[in-house]
């Protein structure tokens, strides 16, 4: 699991720097713009971190997946709120991949859990 939370933290941080670059070519750049890569930055620490402490692993995964539902429920939650007006502008689509990076991590990270629990690997 530690690979896959530095995989995600990878692709949120990618996505954060598509979207200030956008900004910054369209003449729009916003710092909100690089919140995808701060999850992302958070979950790659925390993943390399898993990965290089065996005893903190556990818990260091379940916070990796408290960083990804945070990142899941934030951008949902603008997206809900503003539904009756909603246009599909870059930043929405942005949001709809930084909701959908996150809830698919957070998938992932409950199967492992589940799937570990299963097998008495707790």
């Amino acid at each position: 699991m530690p690979a896959t939370a530095i995989l995600f933290g990878r692709l949120l941080i990618l996505l954060g720097i598509i979207g200030y670059g956008y900004g910054v070519y369209s003449g729009s750049a916003s710092f909100t713009a690089l919140i995808p890569a701060i999850f992302g930055l958070i979950l790659m620490v925390l993943g390399h971190i898993a990965a290089s402490n065996e005893g903190l692993r556990k818990h260091i995964m379940h916070a990796a997946v408290i960083v990804g539902l945070l990142g899941f429920l934030m951008p949902a939650w603008r997206i809900l709120s503003t539904i009756g007006n909603f246009t599909l502008s870059f930043a929405a689509v942005m949001l709809i991949l930084m909701a959908l990076l996150c809830g698919a991590f957070v998938a992932l990270c409950v199967k492992s859990f589940i799937d570990a629990r299963r097998s008495g690997a707790v």
